[in-house]
């Protein structure tokens, strides 16, 4: 019973860091798909890794100029 506690919380975590991941590669993969250079790309792929939610929010908003 004391694993079930554990292991939930774990899977959640290790779901929502991969989701953070893909999420960053999707977005790293659709600006150079959009045309942008690879630095903007890059500096869009950090931004979506280190401030997930905000970072995805702010692309999805400029992505469509």
């Amino acid at each position: 019973m004391d694993a079930t506690f554990v292991l939930i919380p774990l899977l959640i975590i290790l779901g929502l860091f991969l989701l953070n991941i893909f999420t960053s590669i999707w977005a790293y993969r659709d600006s150079r798909r959009k045309g942008a250079s690879k630095e903007y790309s890059l500096l869009i792929l950090l931004g979506t890794l280190f401030f997930p939610i905000i970072g995805l929010i702010i692309y999805l908003i400029i992505r469509n100029d």
